[in-house]
């Protein structure tokens, strides 16, 4: 009896699992334009530019839910749904195609070596031994972009942008092959846990948290200050959107002010933008915004809209 009460409720956890998740996207493509926030969202696996010199491409990287290792996950239609909007959109005459690219079956060397939760062990010093997911994610979309550029896009055409780990992927990329693109998009970029939450940085301050997370975590601290670093040294005229409010990055997002030529932009310090409420897909598709990592997935981030599109004709 008890053996079957187990396996009722397993069957349960998955099948609600699937239903909270059913629109889950594993493949690469263009996102078809659409001018209805609330639309479905479909994706065009055709590999193909159409008068490419006309065309303004946006590679949009999905987050993650593990750091190192393989996912089975890559984005879901909430994630696009703002980035369906500014597709089909023109910009001094030329089409914004928005890419998406699923790197969930990647795998860094340490995440193989130690398994899902390895880097977060104590014992775990550093430094980093080979290549990591990250630098795996950054080779991905160079052989993405250059497979444009032999379609005929123009670099200056090509912008690499992403939410959360591909925000801060984003970041990697323009800071070492900025020549290979016109210019990158960071949304939210995280991709160390949610250190803003977990080390109660409002509370203690962000010395008094980072110390601690250092402390704790000594090889993960180490690794993420040395990424960086490397972003600083690499000086990359990106746009960045931020939120005090979300719980990874949020607060520990202050060091991008110090690199000049960043554009950060704090979207907002309440659970609003330009006072309107922030809905997210919910089972109604207008569900409250409750994480604030996604802010950028909301129906208020769209205010944005014009900024970005500002920041693309900048680099053209």
């Amino acid at each position: 009896m008890r053996k079957f009460l187990v396996i009722i409720m397993l069957s349960l956890i998955l099948s609600g699992s699937a239903y909270a998740n059913p629109e889950s996207i594993k493949k690469d493509g263009f996102v078809i334009p659409t001018n209805k926030w609330k639309d479905k969202i479909k994706i065009d696996e055709n590999f193909q530019v159409n008068s490419p010199k006309d065309k303004i491409i946006i590679i949009f990287n999905h987050g993650s839910d593990v750091n190192d290792v393989k996912s089975k996950k890559c984005t879901w239609i909430r994630d696009l749904r703002n980035m369906a909007q500014l597709a089909g959109d023109k910009i001094n005459g030329k089409e914004i195609m928005v890419y998406t690219h699923c790197q969930g079956q990647l795998e860094g060397d340490l995440g193989a070596k130690l398994g899902k939760i390895g880097m977060w062990m104590k014992k775990w010093e550093g430094p980093y031994p080979g290549t990591s997911k990250m630098d795996r994610r950054v080779e991905g979309n160079l052989d993405v972009i250059n497979k444009f550029v032999k379609m005929g896009v123009p670099k200056k055409q090509i912008f690499m942008s992403g939410h959360s780990c591909g925000g801060w992927a984003t970041l990697r990329l323009t800071a070492k092959y900025m020549e290979e693109v016109g210019g990158g998009i960071s949304l939210m970029p995280a991709c160390f846990w949610n250190l803003s939450k977990k080390f109660k940085v409002k509370k203690n301050g962000y010395e008094k948290a980072m110390e601690k997370f250092h402390k704790k975590y000594p090889g993960m601290a180490q690794w993420r200050q040395d990424q960086i670093n490397l972003i600083k040294e690499g000086n990359a005229p990106v746009l960045i959107f931020t939120h005090p409010m979300d719980p990874y990055e949020g607060l520990t997002s202050d060091w991008m002010d110090d690199v000049p030529n960043f554009k950060r932009v704090v979207i907002s310090e309440k659970k609003t933008v330009n006072g309107k409420k922030c809905n997210l897909a919910g089972s109604d598709w207008e569900g409250p915004v409750k994480d604030f990592h996604v802010i950028n997935f909301a129906d208020c981030f769209m205010h944005y809209h014009p900024l970005i599109k500002e920041y693309i004709a900048s680099r053209l």
